[in-house]
């Protein structure tokens, strides 16, 4: 079965006490047959080394401040220059609303270049779901990941799933939600194209990230989607 795990990092993290190299990480994914991961990274060199050494396993992500006066240029950049397939942003990390203005220009060009954006959604108060609410009204050709499904809290979880389920342009992505069984009531509710695997490492692991998937109670089909096809699909890859 292909495995893609749509939510990856290389680097050092001090703050978490965490850090993969890229070696690291084919390891780990050749211990759970993932064929191909989606990384962001800081910074974004580390990213770019990682798929030029690994051009068929790592896949980058463009990790950017919308603050920053360079951010719409260095997607254009990413995307079109190193082939890189789509953005990460944390409102947490850098404070901001996603559906604050600052975040406009980074989503025009997103949808310019057709390539989706993965945002860290579940903590207050920068990333709670109702936020992306009016930016995918907004934007309703921009691909919208919700990274971790609203994260540990259930009711940030209930209400990526409403989210969702309202908007067509979101979609969720699997890692750090701790609830096997809202993976099944996302899959059905939201539709099973529109959900992702994700393990996070090295913050998460895939011996527990892809076990929640399997336990979750998708059908056959269902599970193959969620592992691989859709992220196939979504990053064109």
């Amino acid at each position: 079965m292909l495995i893609v795990d749509a939510h990856a990092h290389l680097g050092v993290y001090p703050d978490f006490g965490v850090k993969m190299s890229v070696r690291e990480m084919i390891e780990v994914m050749d211990q759970y047959t993932i064929r191909a991961s989606l990384v962001s990274s800081i910074p974004n060199d580390v990213t770019l080394e990682a798929s030029r050494l690994f051009p068929e396993r790592i896949y980058g992500l463009i990790w950017v401040n919308p603050w920053k006066e360079n951010a719409r240029n260095m997607v254009r950049k990413a995307v079109e220059g190193w082939g890189f397939k789509g953005v990460k942003l944390h409102p947490l990390l850098h404070s901001y609303l996603p559906n604050s203005k600052v975040v406009y220009p980074i989503a025009e060009e997103a949808v310019r270049l057709d390539v989706p954006i993965l945002f860290h959604c579940g903590h207050p108060p920068w990333s709670l779901p109702w936020s992306f609410e009016e930016l995918a009204d907004t934007f309703p050709d921009l691909k919208i990941i919700l990274g971790h499904m609203g994260h540990g809290h259930i009711v940030y979880i209930n209400a990526s799933i409403e989210v969702a389920k309202k908007h067509d342009n979101v979609y969720l992505e699997t890692s750090g939600m701790p609830m096997h069984t809202k993976i099944l009531e996302a899959v059905r509710t939201v539709g099973v194209d529109r959900v992702l695997y994700g393990s996070d490492m090295p913050f998460g692991h895939p011996a527990y990230e892809l076990e929640k998937v399997r336990v979750a109670g998708l059908r056959d089909d269902e599970l193959e989607a969620v592992l691989g096809l859709n992220a196939k699909a979504l990053f064109n890859i």
